[in-house]
């Protein structure tokens, strides 16, 4: 471990650097799932169908895990802090677009450009939180990190459902378009200007090391042939997907299509699931970082998952509406250990590679998210005549079938148990 890196760990400025990281993450995963509560003012403002509105949710994932692997290899080899900065300018961007579209191509090419911005953020948020905080810090801190995601849905529900319905839903993605542009320039000053001026004497003295790099090649061949890697990418996928990509596209039109709530009401129904997420991020990351296994606390969580889900599906989409609370807030605790993906990634593979192996197993989480909402639109258009409960019934076996994939992922989960001396070294 280089000096300067412990100097970091050490530094009473990695709080400040947490908090900064964590507030823009925050922002940015609210115009992750913003765009669920408008669903069906864009099929009216532009004449589209629910299958298009799920296309242009998918778009924006499929950018994001598309772009997930090389970022993570760049980001190892280059740095972490450019990679960030850049993504968050690129979101508010696409964000701005978005607010501005006159039909569906500008809106398809906005989400696209949100999505490329999106996928530089969380690898690099892992790779900046291993840089500045030491292993034992690292996994509770990766659960407030997933809390401030859970809260930034949480600001696009009833706080951003409410400006909507107040000023129409133009203004509201301008400003936080026009807010995450400061935050990437804000960014820089946090990352890279005020770090060069604390470490300045460090850096002048610090001689270069030449350390000879694997091939990408024989990085890529490795990863996508180590079973662990493979088992992360699985859990990611039923454990993170299938939230992400429900209460981003059909989770209001849900609760007004089931239950007929407004949509101020609907956002409400999706509240009680990130409440789940956020009260779970820290629940769950603390409860892990007593143990010694993360495996058999994430295996459960995968199992109530997949419950809930199958739930929905028993009950022909039109589960009572105090169960449909109940599973919201199962499913969005559930959701919350998906930080545990990221934290076996940190316990399995050595630093070089942790930006790589995390960008493959967050594909999968997005992977996932691209699918669903195109998939469940598919299911919805199809039942189009049936009763509108028989389209969402038939809709839930997709995250039913997502999650059952993330318990075979948990089953391949193996955990290498460190020595203290590695621990420390890590």
């Amino acid at each position: 471990m280089g000096e300067e890196k412990v100097e970091k760990q050490n530094s009473s400025y990695r709080w400040i650097v947490f908090g900064s990281v964590l507030f823009y993450y925050f922002i940015i995963v609210s115009q992750r799932t913003a765009p669920g509560l408008i669903t069906n003012q864009l099929m009216k403002d532009f004449n589209i169908t629910a299958a298009v509105v799920g296309l242009l949710t998918s778009i924006q994932f499929f950018a994001y895990s598309g772009l997930q692997i090389p970022i993570g290899l760049l980001s190892d080899r280059l740095g972490p802090n450019g990679f960030l900065i850049v993504g968050t300018l690129f979101n508010g961007l696409g964000t701005v677009v978005y607010s501005t579209a006159s039909n569906e191509y500008v809106l398809f090419l906005s989400r696209l450009m949100v999505g490329t911005g999106d996928a530089a953020i969380w690898v690099n948020l892992v790779l900046i939180l291993s840089q500045w905080f030491k292993v034992g810090e690292f996994i509770k801190l990766l659960g407030f990190a997933g809390m401030a995601g859970s809260l930034g849905s949480l600001l696009a529900t009833l706080p951003f459902s409410a400006w909507i319905s107040a000023s129409g839903w133009r203004i509201p993605f301008l400003s936080s378009g026009i807010m995450l542009c400061l935050s990437g320039i804000l960014l820089y000053f946090v990352l890279v200007i005020r770090p060069r001026q604390l470490f300045k004497n460090i850096s002048e003295t610090k001689k270069p090391q030449h350390k000879k790099r694997e091939k990408t090649s024989v990085i890529l061949k490795r990863m996508i042939t180590t079973r662990q890697a493979w088992a992360t990418f699985l859990c990611h996928f039923g454990v993170m997907g299938t939230y992400v990509g429900f209460i981003g596209s059909w989770g209001v039109p849900f609760g007004m299509d089931i239950y007929h709530m407004s949509r101020s009401a609907a956002s409400q129904l999706l509240m009680y699931g990130l409440l789940g997420a956020i009260f779970g991020a820290p629940i769950i990351s603390w409860f892990t970082s007593r143990r010694e296994t993360i495996k058999g606390t994430y295996l459960s969580i995968q199992f109530i998952i997949f419950l809930s889900w199958l739930t929905f599906f028993l009950f022909a989409g039109k589960p009572p509406f105090f169960m449909s609370v109940i599973l919201f807030i199962a499913t969005g605790f559930g959701s919350a250990a998906g930080s545990l993906t990221f934290a076996i990634v940190r316990k399995s593979f050595p630093m070089t590679e942790v930006g790589a192996i995390s960008g493959f197993a967050n594909t999968g989480g997005f992977i996932s998210a691209v699918l669903l909402p195109f998939l469940f639109g598919n299911v919805l258009d199809h039942f189009h005549h049936a009763p509108v409960n028989v389209g969402y019934q038939y809709g839930f076996l997709i995250p039913v079938l997502f999650s059952f994939i993330a318990v075979i992922g948990g089953i391949m989960v193996k955990e290498k148990q460190k020595n203290k001396q590695s621990q420390l070294s890590a």
